[in-house]
């Protein structure tokens, strides 16, 4: 085709109206729980990246506490063609790095990260169960020496596991085993239990050069570790999760809706440095923590907190929470994206993504930033069919998305099709 004249439009298969709507790099979450395979009745890989194209994310990362759990190559595959069959956007896999002999073998398959969690569940098997967990430091440090032999990322739960069978202990023997009670277990001391396993973490980090992602950060103290550690010049990143800044942050959401609300609970202390920490660059990036549970796995948690399974789900609303924090002058738009989008991309070597830029792949969300929504459990995507957001008014809506120049949202209805996601390109460098 020859050269265009001045102003003559460049020939398209779809003409989008954008007026009034800002168009913003789709959504990179790099730490997503899709459940697939292995405990389908609460989410399955449809279900989640459909959530995701309604809610402006183009490219979703899943987490490895599945069954069985990927620790291995063989069954990396076996996942990454469910993911080939299923997925409506882009997508990646963090496996678990629990075989140390297999991470150079899992780096080799184009994975963004792998992950490993420092928490053991007591009173329940599901969601941190056998397969994803290292606890002893000396695994730990074994397992950051051959993530940074392979060049791949490291992404860990930080958990103090002896710290938290003495807090808990202590409150079962005073009857205290109700969400409540599990909430206040989780915050107790000022979150000793996070903090200590970051500091362990970051010391073990300098010791062997891995790139180090810290996972569910929400303490004050946490955010001092984390600024300190980057004023060294140590190879470390970190996230924090909506949970911890929309829902988790008050304490009357967590007497309103006990386990509902769990994930954790944040005492308001920790806001405001979570909050300075997503300004100046000490938190890198958010991702969603997306944790569906079914109404029957969390009702429990009014009798037994313990027994109640652990997390929330965002990954539809949580563009929608940035955007209404960028409405109330918390943060700014463009930092809001780099958090979303830009950063997360970056972190994790997905060199096409995240930006909207020559080279990168087109994943765009468009947005109403003067648009204001209720959430509500009858448009929730998600397989368990509610959502712990339900009754809350955020300002800001994605309206469009596209992942790779296709429309997968728009009009309040998903049009990707399964199958149409592609896993994300991600640039390795081995060291010598």
């Amino acid at each position: 085709m020859g050269l265009l004249a001045p102003g003559e439009p460049w020939p398209a298969d779809e003409v989008i109206d954008a007026s009034g709507l800002t168009v913003l790099p789709g959504l990179v979450d790099v730490h997503s729980h899709h459940r697939e395979p292995g405990f389908t009745h609460k989410e399955d890989i449809l279900s989640a990246t459909r959530a995701c194209a309604a809610g402006g994310v183009t490219t979703t990362l899943a987490m490895p506490n599945v069954s069985p759990p990927p620790n291995t190559v063989r069954i990396l595959d076996d996942m990454m063609r469910l993911y080939e069959r299923s997925a409506v956007v882009d997508w990646n896999i963090n496996p678990a790095g629990t075989i140390v002999e297999e991470i150079p073998k899992l780096a080799q398959k184009g994975i963004a990260a792998v992950k490993v969690f420092m928490v053991t569940d007591t009173g329940r098997d599901y969601p941190h169960m056998p397969g994803i967990g290292v606890h002893d430091h000396g695994q730990l440090l074994a397992t950051m020496e051959a993530c940074s032999r392979a060049g791949v990322p490291l992404m860990v739960h930080p958990h103090d596991q002896s710290l938290m069978h003495q807090i808990e202990t202590a409150m079962w023997a005073r009857g205290e085993r109700d969400a409540l009670a599990y909430a206040r277990a989780y915050a107790a001391h000022d979150g000793v239990i996070w903090e200590t396993a970051i500091a362990l973490l970051l010391r073990l980090q300098q010791a062997t050069g891995v790139q180090l992602h810290l996972l569910h950060v929400q303490t004050a103290g946490s955010v001092e570790l984390i600024r300190a550690a980057k004023a060294r010049g140590q190879k470390v990143s970190a996230e924090v999760n909506p949970w911890a800044l929309f829902l988790g942050h008050d304490w009357a959401n967590i007497e309103r809706l006990g386990s509902y609300a769990l994930s954790y609970w944040v005492p308001e202390s920790n806001q405001a440095a979570l909050w300075e920490g997503l300004a100046d660059g000490t938190i890198d990036l958010i991702s969603t923590d997306h944790a569906p549970h079914t109404a029957e796995e969390k009702e429990v948690g009014w009798r037994d907190g313990w027994e109640a399974q652990t997390g929330t789900p965002s990954a539809q609303f949580y563009l929608r929470m940035m955007l209404d924090a960028v409405h109330h002058g918390k943060i700014s738009l463009e930092r809001a994206v780099e958090l979303c989008s830009t950063a997360p991309a970056r972190v994790f070597n997905m060199t096409r993504k995240g930006s909207i830029a020559v080279g990168f792949d087109a994943d765009l969300v468009l947005v109403d930033q003067t648009a204001q929504r209720t959430i509500s459990n009858s448009e929730v995507l998600s397989k368990i069919g509610y959502s712990p957001y339900a009754d809350m008014t955020f300002t800001g809506l994605p309206v469009r998305t596209l992942v790779r120049g296709k429309t997968v949202f728009a009009e309040g209805t998903v049009v990707g099709e399964p199958g149409f996601g592609e896993q994300a390109f991600v640039a390795r460098d081995v060291p010598a």
